[in-house]
């Protein structure tokens, strides 16, 4: 276990632990605390809300921003609402939101009065999308949901002409995630191949990026801010001022604002590809001074997912993706897939249309030098 964190060497590649026994995590943390920490302050936020209203000028909304009913997107909204900023809220349900959750947005547009869009996505196709991943058995399912986000976050900024994008993406809370635990969350080609391969119904209404939409982006110049990382940033306080602004309510979990989020991260993960997410959301609070070491292992000793909560949770995600208890079995019990062994926008063999028939002969050379 690394001497600072909690995470340890058998938990992914990229704990390393160097000679003082600080895994590279920690160090990377560090390196951007460094850079970082000379701009979290009220002028540089002052600064970057400016641009924001600046840029907004003439349109009906100054900045477009993803609602999840979680504690980064609703603290964004507050913000907003305290800055005086027009934001226009997008919501993307995809069938999994908690009653909670729901509660939550509802609560945060009646105190603001802000527009909200929602996209609705087809169940049946998303749940066929949800199926394949499992069927391929890769680790980052949650991708389908949050390629669909930015899609559609993007798609109507471009019909609005908002030439802002806010991001709840933080260094204190929301950095410290190893990479083979997640992926490439803009990888078009990775979905497609996958879909290809595992679903049994057309894909048709997914909100895929696509050239066209990023082609958009370039020519309109729409800049995102990270405004979460020009301020301190402590999640018990965050917490607090959401129930005070608003009523919010708390989940229990990062990102458990999802009823299938909350069984893939309590359930899915640490069963099948032995993670335990809240290693690395403890270790990120660790190293920003949120959270002592000594607390986070006595929170680790306790379960992840109380075992009421489990069984409730999977017996409702079964019956709502249409498994029973033997295909899930089956599922749970297929090896370990890497999402490389699919089509990837960064791959050469795809870029390039002549070297596709070259791409499994390359990956079964890969898996042969690997020993297996």
């Amino acid at each position: 276990m690394c001497s600072r964190c909690v995470m340890e060497t058998t938990d992914a590649i990229e704990v390393q632990l160097d000679e003082k026994g600080i895994c590279r995590l920690c160090r990377d943390f560090d390196a951007a605390w460094e850079i970082r920490k000379h701009h979290r302050n009220e002028a540089a936020l002052a600064e970057q809300i400016d641009l924001i209203k600046q840029a907004g000028r003439g349109k009906p909304y100054d900045v477009i921003l993803g609602l999840s009913g979680g504690v980064d997107s609703s603290y964004l909204v507050l913000l907003c609402h305290e800055r005086n900023l027009r934001p226009l809220l997008v919501h993307f349900d995809n069938g999994w939101n908690s009653e909670l959750a729901i509660d939550n947005i509802n609560r945060i547009i009646g105190k603001t009065g802000f527009d909200l869009h929602t996209f609705v996505m087809d169940w049946d196709e998303f749940r066929e999308m949800q199926l394949a991943y499992l069927r391929a058995s890769v680790v980052d399912i949650e991708v389908l949901t949050d390629h669909a986000i930015f899609t559609v976050m993007y798609e109507v900024a471009l019909k609005f002409k908002i030439p802002s994008v806010l991001s709840g993406v933080n260094l204190e809370t929301e950095s410290f995630l190893p990479f083979s635990w997640i992926y490439l969350k803009e990888d078009e080609a990775n979905i497609r191949d996958i879909c290809r391969q595992y679903c049994r119904v057309p894909i048709r209404q997914y909100p895929f990026m696509g050239d066209r939409v990023n082609r958009n982006l370039a020519r309109q110049k729409i800049r995102r801010y990270d405004l979460l990382d020009f301020m301190s940033y402590h999640s018990g306080e965050v917490k607090q001022r959401l129930l005070e602004a608003f009523g919010w309510r708390d989940y229990g979990g990062k990102h458990y604002e999802s009823i299938f989020t909350r069984f893939y991260q309590g359930y899915l993960l640490p069963e099948k590809f032995g993670i335990d997410k809240r290693k690395a959301h403890l270790s990120n609070l660790i190293c920003s001074g949120q959270m002592t070491r000594e607390k986070a292992l006595e929170i680790l000793k306790t379960p992840s997912y109380p075992g009421t909560l489990m069984e409730q949770d999977k017996e409702f995600v079964l019956k709502k993706l249409g498994l029973d208890a033997t295909e899930f079995e089956q599922i749970m019990a297929l090896p370990i897939r890497r999402h490389t062994e699919f089509w990837s926008n960064r791959s050469l063999f795809y870029r390039v249309r002549p070297l596709r028939p070259l791409y499994r002969p390359w990956l079964r050379y890969k898996r042969w030098r690997r020993g297996g």
